[in-house]
């Protein structure tokens, strides 16, 4: 075997070493290989999504939404999966939203870009507040990726700027994100 064989071989055992790495997560996330697919169901052109139905008696709720601002030619919509508490609730797929009744009392939310590309699964967005009963809260993870090209033909390069913004919405802004966004269904995959 030359020299030639030998770089390719561990250059590919490094390669495979490096994809079943598992992202580290925080707490409040759930476990990495709990993947989602998603389902956006939008309300007919030109209508606003259907309001969300109140939490239960004596629980709160947690809308989180997923808002998606891209320029460029940019060819996909990023999936969201969002954990509390140490497991995963559910996912968002491009502009959407679903929402969890949760009891009362302090809850950790987490946000995390679900992708193989490592750079995006690292991404995570984190926060903590106490639920109070017949409360409604608006959780966003707002993902940009903008791409930018440079030059034309065969010595053209591409890159894409990429973020992640998780935060916490005031009631206004949040009930207008809800009438804004898909409803997104998720179930777990593994």
């Amino acid at each position: 075997m030359n020299s030639r064989h030998v770089v390719w071989l561990l250059s590919a055992s490094l390669g495979l070493a490096l994809q079943g790495r598992a992202t580290v997560l925080p707490d409040s996330c759930g476990k990495d290989e709990v993947k989602f697919s998603v389902k956006a169901k939008g309300a007919p052109e030109g209508q606003p999504n259907a309001a969300i139905a109140p939490p239960e008696a004596g629980k709160a709720q947690i809308v989180f939404i997923e808002a998606t601002e891209t320029s460029g030619l940019i060819l996909s919509t990023p999936t969201m999966r969002f954990g509390m508490d140490g497991e995963w609730v559910g996912a968002n797929r491009g502009d959407s939203r679903f929402a969890v009744d949760v009891t009362p009392g302090v809850h950790h939310v987490c946000a995390n870009w679900q992708s193989g590309e490592e750079e995006e699964a690292r991404r995570v967005g984190l926060d903590s507040f106490t639920a109070e009963a017949g409360k409604v809260y608006y959780y966003e993870a707002k993902v940009t990726m903008i791409a930018h090209q440079y030059g034309f033909g065969p010595n053209s390069s591409r890159e894409v700027d990429k973020d992640l913004v998780f935060g916490q919405l005031s009631d206004d802004e949040g009930k207008y994100r809800v009438k804004a966004s898909a409803v997104a269904a998720s179930k777990p995959s593994k």
